[in-house]
């Protein structure tokens, strides 16, 4: 790795780390353990950087036995196009907490520039909408309150995305926000106000590969995701991996989780990968930790001009 790459990989994990220490975990949007795999999902100037097309689903089920807690599933499929110099992306996701539901369907665009001999620049645009439901008719409450007498409805809530993807063969560094808008989300049916927004998300992530041997490898990422008026989360993972086949790690999210994560690659198109996190915050005693099951394919879609 050279003096460059080195300090660029040191720096920000420093800085991960420094910002980490010093705010505590809360979760916003839906999140997943094996985001080094679905990073479509947060950050459209990945979209067709690995060239080759890639569908990907994602099933996880968090706070296993606690009562509505978060589940989350996701489909997403990205690729490149016209001469490798334009990538094309899109995704669906499902997240239900409690009685609350969201629906959302995204288009990714990005385009890339080459920065150096080893390092390119994916610049994405991501667009869509979400589908918002609150079942609040489903709720049990102490006293009568006209807020749970009907349910809400936000049936087109638009958004825009803007993403920055910089790679090489083995080191990644992406900076983006998903969602731009705030879009409220309100009800007017009754007098009492009820109003609620999507807050913007922020998201740094990072990873590298290292070549241990002729047959193993060690693949490191972290991601820090920052919200408007709510704690930072800060994730570290690492994996070892077997002849590209084999792959065994864990992951530590501060002040909310640690675990482990496993991935098996029976064709070199395919991957299956599980993950188990072990809750370490104040809902650790009311919950069996939290289960991610993800699913890859190497599927091509276009036909791509050669160089």
């Amino acid at each position: 790795m050279s003096r460059v790459k080195e300090i660029a990989v040191l720096g920000f994990m420093l800085l991960a780390i420094w910002v980490a220490t010093n705010t505590a975990y809360a979760q916003q949007d839906p999140m997943y353990t094996q985001y080094m795999d679905n990073l479509l999902i947060i950050n459209p100037g990945f979209a067709g950087s690995r060239i080759v097309g890639n569908a990907l689903l994602v099933a996880r089920s968090q706070w296993v036995e606690f009562e509505g807690a978060p589940t989350t599933r996701s489909f997403a499929y990205n690729t490149s196009l016209q001469n490798k110099k334009i990538g094309f992306g899109f995704s669906v996701m499902s997240d239900k907490i409690g009685p609350l539901k969201q629906t959302g369907v995204y288009v990714d665009y990005s385009y890339f520039l080459q920065v150096s001999n080893q390092f390119k620049v994916g610049m994405g645009l991501k667009g869509g909408v979400s589908f918002y439901r609150a079942n609040l008719t489903d709720l049990e409450t102490i006293s009568p309150d006209p807020i749970f007498n009907n349910d809400i409805y936000e049936n087109f809530l638009p958004n825009v995305g803007v993403g920055f993807f910089l790679f090489s063969d083995d080191t990644y560094f992406g900076l983006s926000v998903p969602k731009l808008i705030e879009n409220k989300i309100t009800r007017e049916t009754v007098t009492t106000e009820y109003v609620n927004k999507q807050q913007i998300h922020i998201y740094f992530i990072g990873g590298h590969s290292f070549e241990l041997s002729e047959d193993y490898r060690l693949k490191t990422s972290t991601m820090v995701r920052w919200v408007k008026s709510a704690p930072v989360s800060f994730d570290v993972n690492a994996l070892a991996g077997f002849k590209e086949k084999f792959w065994l790690g864990g992951f530590y999210r501060f002040n909310a989780a640690f675990g482990i994560i496993a991935q098996f690659k029976p064709t070199s198109k395919m991957t299956i990968g599980y993950s188990y996190d072990i809750t370490i915050s104040e809902l650790s005693g009311f919950n069996n930790g939290s289960h991610e099951i993800m699913f890859s394919y190497d599927w091509d879609l276009f036909s791509r001009k050669a160089k």
